[in-house]
């Protein structure tokens, strides 16, 4: 146990600190959402994780995603790596630098207990709830994050016993509301708050049993 656990060890307690080192958890999408919610659930104990992006990070996506100025032109999957490690230097990623589509998600994912919506376009968001809810996967998923005020708006939905939706449900992002790092963070709070309290809930239901 490195030091970064034993301060988590501090709060959770080795048995359920381990439990939740137990779980990997997919991250679909290294943007605004997925950067911000993976960061949590570091800072919450968790430790394997499955990170796809194609992307690069740019300068217009300091303003709510999870890097710095000197990762600007690093792909995302790589740098956000890196954020996470300097945080749990102890962590398990794998890393793909590629496009999810409905063909390599099932395989991409398949060891995942957990998946993290965290995409921009509508098609591979339903996608990808689509593909795993008829599955035991945990899908946590959201939906109108744009703009800024009204943050009380961003609420988290319980759509099955394993599909969550956060957001207000209406204020996609666009020109006249744009995502900001206020709501977008807090989205991604709420996402990793409904991993965090789930496994908890399992652990004390269930003891180390998945």
């Amino acid at each position: 146990m490195n030091k970064a656990e034993q301060g988590l060890a501090a709060y959770l307690g080795e048995d359920r600190l381990k439990y939740l080192q137990s779980i990997t958890i997919g991250i679909a999408g290294a943007g605004g959402l997925g950067s911000n919610c993976a960061m949590h659930l570091v800072r919450s104990g968790f430790k394997r994780f499955v990170l796809i992006d194609f992307d690069r990070v740019e300068a217009s996506n300091l303003n709510r995603q999870y890097y710095t100025l000197d990762q600007v032109g690093e792909f995302k999957v790589i740098a956000l790596s890196k954020n996470m490690f300097a945080v749990n230097p102890g962590l398990d990623i794998t890393q793909h630098i590629e496009t999810a589509t409905a063909t390599n998600m099932p395989h991409i994912f398949r060891k995942c207990e957990v998946i993290v919506e965290a995409f921009d376009a509508a098609r591979i968001k339903r996608s990808l709830v689509e593909t795993f809810l008829p599955t035991n996967k945990l899908i946590v998923a959201a939906s109108g994050i744009g703009g800024a005020g009204n943050a009380d708006t961003i609420l988290t939905r319980k759509v099955r016993d394993n599909f969550y939706m956060v957001g207000d449900m209406k204020t996609e992002c666009s020109m006249e509301n744009p995502p900001f790092s206020p709501k977008v963070a807090i989205s991604a709070a709420k996402q990793a708050d409904v991993i965090l309290s789930h496994y908890l809930a399992k652990f004390e239901k269930k003891g180390t049993v998945k």
